[in-house]
């Protein structure tokens, strides 16, 4: 009973760590061919519409769009934004709302390895993952991977599905207000359409347009 629990511990710690820290190499330079939450949504019976592109063929203006919106620190922290986190504790003891505080280390952490929902156990995986990626790979290729995977709509995945599907152009063609639009929608991307924009939508667009010419060397990373 002894030896099989041995082993059991030596499985899990294998599936919950090894494959992760193995995987996070081989993103280091290829493409991700598929994530957790697309396996579900293709279960589900929900279509997948994906193009993987390089960081160089992605727009400068997303990238910069959804630091403005998501993670104003991206460039500087190394995977948690640690005055972030007092900011949502302090509204939540206020207010009683407790909205998001991850920064998009973390949500690449868990596009990548980890199902959706809120769980501790999610969360405390996110929490190992995390530093692992900011370890093991430069901030570029965290944002490349980032706006690969992401979620931006029904069945479309990445910059270049969202904007092939939403604007009819590329992700190296996107406008300003075309990637602020995108950025706006990356919170609830299943609610809010960035190709037909409510008014809300539009007014997120409009001020995470502003955010990034306030940001200035906050995007260091990206504006190469």
């Amino acid at each position: 009973m002894f030896s099989f629990l041995k082993r059991l511990v030596r499985w899990l710690l294998a599936l919950v760590i090894v494959l992760p820290l193995l995987l996070t190499l081989v993103y280091r330079f290829l493409p991700v061919p598929v994530t957790p939450l697309m396996l579900i949504r293709l279960i589900e019976g929900e279509s997948l519409s994906k193009h993987w592109q390089p960081a160089h063929r992605i727009a400068n203006s997303l990238k910069a769009s959804v630091i403005a919106s998501e993670d104003n620190k991206f460039c500087q922290h190394s995977g948690f934004d640690w005055d972030a986190f007092a900011d949502v504790a302090s509204e939540f003891k206020n207010e009683g709302k407790l909205r998001g505080g991850s920064t998009i280390s973390m949500q690449t952490a868990k596009n990548l390895y980890l199902w959706p929902g809120r769980s501790w156990v999610r969360k405390g995986l996110e929490a190992v993952y995390t530093p692992m990626l900011e370890l093991m790979l430069p901030k570029e290729r965290i944002m490349t991977l980032y706006l690969n995977i992401a979620e931006f709509g029904p069945g479309i995945y990445g910059a270049e599905a969202a904007a092939q599907a939403y604007f009819n152009t590329s992700a190296a063609k996107l406008s300003p207000y075309q990637s602020a639009l995108l950025a706006a929608v990356l919170p609830s991307p299943r609610q809010y359409n960035a190709g037909r924009p409510s008014a809300y939508v539009q007014g997120r667009a409009a001020t995470i347009r502003l955010r990034v010419t306030q940001l200035g060397p906050l995007l260091s990373c990206v504006s190469k």
